[in-house]
C-alpha cells in the first residue's frame, strides 16, 4: 500500500456494464444493467433501450420529473432494490452551475450515477512537516463507511443551499464551529472521480476547503456523525494513508490532494505524476462511452 495506491483505487467503471441515463435528450446519469431492467417495468416513466435509460418527455418540468423519480425510489427503496431512503434531496443536472433538471433522494444517486457534490474541510494547526491535521472517527451508525476515519468537516451538497451556507451548516452541526471561524475557510479546488463501487456508480464532485486553526480549538461534534476527534501530526496522517485502508475512501483522495497542495509530496516524487493527474477525472459524461 502506498500514497499513490489511494488514488489507483478510482479508476473508471467498465462502461459496457452501463446504460446512460438521459433526460431531455441530456445524459445525467449512469445505470447499470440490472436495475435498468427493472426500470422497464415503469414504462410510464421511462423509455429503456439496450444503451439507454430516457425519462420520458410527458415530464417537462422540473417539479413533475422529480415527482416521477420519487415514486419510481420509493417503489425500489420498499422492494429492497435501493438503501434506506434519507430524506434528503440532490440536484440532478450536467454541472454545479446549471440548474438542474429535477431532485433525486440522496440514497437513490448512486444507483442512478446522477453528479453528486460535496464539501470537504481540511483543519489543520501550524505548517509544513510539524504541521497537525485534525481528523475525526465516523459514527457507527453511519450508512456509508462506519468508524472509518474522517475529515474534521465533510457533507454532501443538498438542492437549495450555496456552498458557503453549506459549509457554515456542516461546520456548525460536525464541529460546533463558530461561523465566524468557519467563515476563514478558503476553497482549493475540487477532487473528482467516477467509479463503481458497492452503492451502485460513485460519480462525484467533492469542493475542497482549508482551515488554519488555532492550537486551542477542539471540535464537538453536535449531529452524531462523528465518535471521537484526533489532532495527528501530519507524518501519522500520512502514515495511516500510506499503510491501511482506515479512511473513507474519498477522504483519503481529498488529503492526499492537501498533501500535494502543501509540498508534503514533492515533484521529486516517482508517483508524482500519476497522484496529481488521478486527483480528478476529465469528463464525468464522455461522448465516446
Amino acid at each position: 500500500m502506498s500514497l499513490v495506491d489511494r488514488v489507483r483505487l478510482f479508476r473508471l467503471p467498465d462502461f459496457a456494464r452501463l446504460r446512460r441515463f438521459t433526460v431531455e435528450g441530456r445524459q445525467v446519469g449512469w445505470i447499470l444493467h440490472p436495475l435498468a431492467e427493472r426500470l422497464r417495468g415503469f414504462a410510464e416513466i421511462f423509455e429503456v433501450s439496450d444503451g439507454e435509460v430516457r425519462l420520458r418527455p410527458e415530464f417537462p418540468d422540473f417539479a413533475a420529473r422529480s415527482r416521477a423519480l420519487a415514486g419510481v425510489v420509493a417503489t425500489l427503496a420498499a422492494e429492497g432494490r435501493l438503501p434506506k431512503l434519507r430524506n434528503e434531496a440532490y440536484p440532478v443536472g450536467l454541472a454545479f452551475h446549471d440548474a438542474p433538471l429535477l431532485e433525486l433522494e440522496r440514497s437513490a444517486v448512486p444507483s442512478f450515477g446522477t453528479l453528486a457534490f460535496g464539501i470537504h474541510l481540511n483543519g489543520f494547526v501550524g505548517r509544513g512537516r510539524d504541521m497537525k491535521m485534525w481528523i475525526g472517527r465516523r459514527s457507527r451508525n453511519k450508512i456509508t463507511g462506519p468508524l472509518k476515519l474522517d475529515h474534521l468537516v465533510a457533507g454532501g451538497q443538498p438542492v437549495g443551499l450555496s456552498l458557503v451556507q453549506n459549509l457554515a451548516k456542516e461546520c456548525a452541526e460536525e464541529a460546533a464551529m463558530p461561523a465566524a471561524l468557519a467563515a476563514t475557510a478558503w476553497p482549493t479546488g475540487f477532487c473528482s472521480y467516477l467509479i463503481e463501487n458497492h452503492e451502485g456508480i460513485r460519480n462525484d464532485i467533492l469542493f475542497t476547503y482549508d482551515i488554519e486553526l488555532d492550537a486551542a480549538f477542539r471540535p464537538v461534534n453536535t449531529d452524531g456523525e462523528i465518535e471521537e476527534f484526533y489532532l495527528w501530526p501530519i507524518g501519522q496522517v500520512i502514515e495511516r494513508l500510506a499503510t491501511t485502508d482506515e479512511f473513507k475512501f474519498n477522504v483519503a483522495l481529498v488529503i492526499v490532494d492537501f498533501l500535494v497542495r502543501h509540498g508534503l509530496i514533492e515533484p521529486d516524487s516517482r508517483d508524482y505524476g500519476e497522484i496529481v493527474t488521478g486527483l480528478r477525472i476529465r469528463d464525468h459524461f464522455p461522448a465516446a462511452c
